[in-house]
């Protein structure tokens, strides 16, 4: 009896919008923090329509150079190209673990090199004098005002992010070592970290929840500063607002 030649699975060199559609779902499964599955899903939609709009263009370290010289060219800055060619990696990598991509093709794309990035960014924040401002500017006697200088006096004395900011409940501002902190807070990445809090800050958290009528003896899920669900976009615009107030930009 002659033995049956098994036939290798054949590797695609050029992946359609159904195969790509079904690697991004992989990288997506994949991802735990819903900020990552947002920015990952962003880029990999941007190099899914640039990519379809070529004529059958076969997924390689040459289309992926070429895609390269397409984001520099719409200006973005050198960690964000670089940023876009990592996701492109994975999107790759999970096509070939997938058996849709060649495995040699693959490795091919994680040899092109990123955006060089020319120096250091020196940043932008705050000096001691403008967040002095800020506070003073966001200050005032109605419902509004007093939020508002609440979140900002957590923001700045704190260092949390808006997001963190928002997350906050009750149960998260406590006593340890005679001082008040924010205790056990889950941050960016799943970081655990405990945050002192000043003094002053504590008065702007209870002159609002004074103000708002917020019960002290309540736990669980309420929020600290915000009565309700606010999102990030509105503090963003708070914050803008208070910049623009005492002309912080």
């Amino acid at each position: 009896m002659h033995r049956r030649n098994k036939r290798l699975p054949c590797r695609k060199i050029v992946l359609k919008l159904p195969d790509l559609d079904h690697a991004k779902s992989a990288v997506l499964n994949s991802l735990s923090s819903p900020h990552s599955r947002r920015n990952y899903k962003f880029a990999m939609e941007q190099f899914i329509t640039w990519y379809c709009s070529e004529p059958r263009l076969a997924l390689n370290l040459a289309v992926v150079l070429r895609f390269r010289l397409y984001l520099e060219s719409l200006g973005l800055a050198a960690g964000t190209v670089n940023q876009r060619l990592a996701v492109v990696r994975r999107l790759a990598y999970e096509a070939a673990d997938s058996g849709l991509l060649s495995p040699e093709l693959a490795a091919g794309i994680r040899l092109v090199k990123g955006a060089k990035q020319l120096g250091a960014r020196t940043g932008n924040w705050l000096t001691q004098d403008q967040a002095r401002l800020l506070l003073e500017k966001a200050d005032g006697d109605d419902l509004r005002s007093v939020r508002d200088l609440a979140m900002i006096s957590v923001l700045v004395s704190c260092g949390l992010r808006r997001a963190e900011l928002s997350a906050l409940t009750v149960v998260d501002l406590q006593i340890r070592q005679g001082h008040w902190a924010i205790v056990d807070l889950v941050g960016k990445g799943s970081h655990v970290r405990t945050i002192p809090v000043p003094a002053w800050v504590k008065q702007a958290i209870d002159r609002w929840r004074d103000l708002a009528k917020v019960p002290r003896n309540v736990g669980g899920a309420t929020p600290m500063i915000v009565n309700g669900c606010l999102f990030t976009r509105t503090m963003r615009s708070i914050t803008r607002r208070s910049s623009w107030n005492c002309e912080c930009q």
